[in-house]
């Protein structure tokens, strides 16, 4: 598949060059109310935290490709401990306060580091002869109740990984491109971004999310000789979640409701000639198979 993403903004923050890119649509209704610059460049507002450990140790540990030097990490893992400490210094009644912008950045970071930490805590992981029928030997999947059973404290409680993507974030707030976001440490999953999420640039970190999701031909690809368009099994698992905010059913008729919803999501981050194609709906809908791999970089072992 050839995407071409509409606009792509060059932003100077706090020292460094940032290249966003961001759907047509989204960057006309931004500059109704500001410019995006002011947006970005702009100092933290009052409830966004600093992330500053994490930030730290994304930096150094998770390339520009969202692989993790996970060999690294381990030996100074200290580095990960402190940012889920820092996470817990976040009292519960200020997190109230939050803007769901805020809070929804919040869920992912915890998310994504606290995976690292199950990762960490199990590396090299240990495969055992069963599952290793099914998924890769290195794979988070062979980690024994890494999502239902391993607890960790935030915010006060200890939360399993399942109860924060599926209470906190799906049940709680309604912003389904967290699935583009929240990154369970496997190759088919969405790229994990070597940066903090934050609520004053949530947006725009998502639309990049989503941008590089789709150029990423693991991810999305259109084959027009076999009138097929594949999709990650992301969208097969959580499709769903994309119906109340992107549903339609004026568009991208014989497709489920799910479909239809990350249909007219994408169609504003991808090509004209793309847009259309999908748009003349002459083609079928196929999975790609999941890629449970451990998402690690092994150049720098």
């Amino acid at each position: 598949m050839k995407s071409n993403i509409q606009f792509v903004l060059f932003l100077f923050v706090w020292g460094n060059t940032t290249a966003i890119a961001i759907p047509q649509q989204s960057l006309i209704q931004t500059a109704k109310s500001k410019s995006i610059a002011t947006t970005v460049a702009s100092k933290p507002s009052q409830h966004d935290f600093s992330y500053e450990i994490y930030a730290a140790l994304l930096a150094r540990y998770v390339d520009d490709k969202g692989m993790v030097n996970y060999k690294a990490l381990k030996a100074g893992r200290k580095q990960l401990d402190d940012s889920i400490a820092e996470l817990n210094t976040i009292e519960p009644d200020k997190y109230h306060k939050w803007p769901d912008e805020n809070k929804i950045a919040f869920w992912i970071n915890a998310y994504n580091v606290l995976t690292l930490k199950a990762i960490i805590d199990n590396y090299p992981i240990k495969s055992s002869s069963l599952k290793s029928l099914l998924y890769p030997r290195n794979s988070i999947r062979q980690i024994p109740g890494v999502w239902d059973k391993l607890a960790f404290p935030v915010l006060g409680k200890q939360m399993t990984l399942s109860q924060i993507e599926h209470n906190m974030l799906r049940k709680q707030l309604n912003e389904p491109r967290i699935h583009m976001a929240l990154v369970c440490a496997a190759k088919g999953c969405p790229q994990l971004r070597n940066e903090p999420y934050v609520g004053g640039k949530l947006n725009l970190q998502l639309d990049d999310q989503i941008a590089k999701f789709l150029k990423n031909t693991d991810k999305f690809r259109i084959d027009r000789n076999k009138a097929r368009v594949y999709f990650s099994s992301i969208v097969k698992w959580f499709g769903k979640d994309f119906v109340k905010k992107y549903g339609t059913d004026k568009q991208f008729k014989g497709h489920n409701k799910g479909q239809r919803a990350v249909l007219n999501l994408i169609i504003k981050y991808i090509g004209k000639n793309d847009s259309q194609y999908l748009l003349n709906n002459k083609y079928k809908i196929k999975y790609i198979n999941y890629d449970w791999s451990l998402n690690e970089n092994t150049s720098r072992k």
